[in-house]
């Protein structure tokens, strides 16, 4: 991060993830790392706002190092960080809808989150007055053009999302997505809450990954107590996200086979899938393990016969899942569908910082686990698999080589568990934290700030999805319309962690 620590730390060595430094800095420093920033380096790793300044996290990955930058807006306005960087627009429509600050110079100022339904500021009992009701998408010009909009609501049972489509015949000239439809005011409700209150509520930010997001939060919280958990707990809760991780992975690579109009595969790695979720069950006490993972700890323990039960899961994966990935590798018409399909180039990748699957499968290399090396990862030997053709095949195989990753890993974890507590008591005291943590889908940000009292005073969440939305964008441009759901369905995107 050349030029980086001279800006912020007068020529100190950023500090690497622990203890992370958090920064306040003038305006032309801010400036200065936003021109940095739109060069290429650094990453960004998320944007958030609060009444009085706006803060952004930025990942130096050949360092292994993160840093945070707070901005004080006393009016109300700062430059505009997706002026020179796209990844940071709509991070910032969505602090302009939640806190009223004003990025100048940005380049789209639609709001993000507010769907016209939430009224401007008003004196108590005055009506409501509705923000831009009538939503502008984005024109697309050229002969013969047709706009194909598809939903919000969808014909099954995925959440709601608006992707409106300009197309010359069946070719797609440009896509352009609206999200927000399930905001459910999570920060607002972090708030004040208690860390046990805080605990269940990330756990339910994206559902299937609630291992993660608990993980993230209690290791923020963490940070900002200075406290180290035992270590059986670490090993744990690495226990827990391989198996949701498996478990995700397995699903999405059936769901992505059935919108190819192979359901052999979906019925297959839904039966799979099932029994990671069983023996999740038996084990953890929950399919989807969630409430497990709490600041301080974890709140089960995995007995002699759990511990025999997942290495005979284990063993059954290994059994069957090589047949079904060579099926899956020896079927022409899937391997038609889905090699060279939406492809992401590793340019955009990178910009973006897009994590998981849909980073790795275009050649950027970085997984939290090995970068920023939080225990137990830091003692575990294992492989982050990438290739670099960025289509719906290599997204895929990208999922298939991790699932062996991840197997690998809940045998080296059963293997060497140490004995120990489970969890320890953390303390009522105020502290700033932040824990980046490796989800199915890529890295998970948590930031916290707690009160004297302990409850939590400000909490921001960050989805990988927030910079994988915008890239499924430019992946679809060029391919016809009814690939949209097979290269929908291999970005995996969350609603719910992105609209929060």
């Amino acid at each position: 991060m050349a030029g980086l620590s001279d800006l912020i730390t007068g020529g100190r060595p950023i500090a690497s993830h622990r203890p992370w430094p958090r920064v306040v800095v003038d305006e032309a420093t801010w400036q200065a790392v936003m021109a940095q920033l739109a060069d290429g380096n650094p990453t960004l790793l998320g944007l958030w706002g609060e009444a009085a300044g706006v803060h952004i996290a930025l990942c130096d990955e050949a360092a292994e190092a993160i840093v945070v930058l707070s901005l004080d807006c006393a009016d109300g306005r700062y430059p505009s960080v997706g002026a020179q960087h796209p990844p940071a627009i709509r991070p910032e429509r969505a602090a302009q809808d939640l806190f009223g600050l004003t990025p100048i110079g940005l380049p789209d100022t639609r709001p993000w989150l507010d769907h016209g339904r939430w009224g401007l500021s008003r004196p108590l009992g005055a009506a409501a007055v509705p923000r831009d009701p009538a939503y502008a998408f984005l024109a697309a010009e050229g002969e013969s053009l047709h706009q194909i909009p598809v939903g919000p609501v969808h014909a099954g049972i995925i959440e709601p999302g608006h992707f409106r489509f300009s197309a010359s015949g069946e070719t797609v000239v440009r896509l352009e997505e609206r999200l927000g439809y399930v905001h459910k005011g999570i920060e607002g409700l972090m708030a004040g809450a208690t860390l046990e209150q805080g605990a269940r509520l990330a756990g339910r930010v994206s559902g299937d990954s609630t291992v993660a997001y608990a993980l993230a939060f209690a290791r923020a919280v963490e940070a900002a107590l200075g406290v180290e958990v035992p270590e059986r707990a670490h090993w744990l809760r690495a226990l827990m996200a391989e198996l949701e991780r498996v478990a995700n992975h397995l699903g999405d690579i059936g769901a992505i086979c059935n919108d190819a109009a192979f359901s052999l595969m979906h019925a297959q790695c839904g039966i799979l899938r099932e029994q990671v979720l069983r023996a999740s069950d038996t084990c953890f006490g929950h399919r989807l393990m969630r409430d497990r993972i709490i600041p301080g700890g974890v709140t089960v323990d995995l007995t002699l016969d759990g511990a025999a039960s997942l290495r005979r899961l284990v063993a059954a994966l290994r059994r069957r899942f090589p047949a079904l990935i060579e099926l899956y590798d020896n079927t022409a018409s899937l391997q038609d569908r889905t090699v060279g399909t939406g492809v992401l180039a590793l340019d955009r990748a990178r910009q973006f910082g897009a994590g998981g699957f849909v980073g790795r499968a275009s050649g950027r290399r970085f997984d939290a686990r090995r970068s920023m090396r939080y225990p137990p990862y830091d003692r575990l030997a294992f492989e982050v698999p990438t290739l670099e053709a960025g289509d719906v095949n290599a997204r895929i195989w990208v999922r298939i080589r991790e699932v062996g990753q991840s197997l690998d890993l809940i045998d080296m974890i059963l293997d060497a568990l140490p004995a120990g507590a489970l969890r320890l008591e953390v303390p009522a005291a105020a502290g700033e934290g932040l824990a980046l943590v490796e989800g199915f889908r890529g890295d998970i940000l948590v930031w916290l700030r707690l009160a004297e009292d302990g409850r939590i005073a400000r909490c921001h969440l960050r989805d990988p999805s927030w910079f994988q939305w915008p890239l499924l964008e430019a992946a679809i441009e060029g391919n016809i319309v009814a690939d949209f759901p097979l290269c929908n369905k291999s970005f995996n995107c969350s609603y719910s962690g992105h609209d929060l």
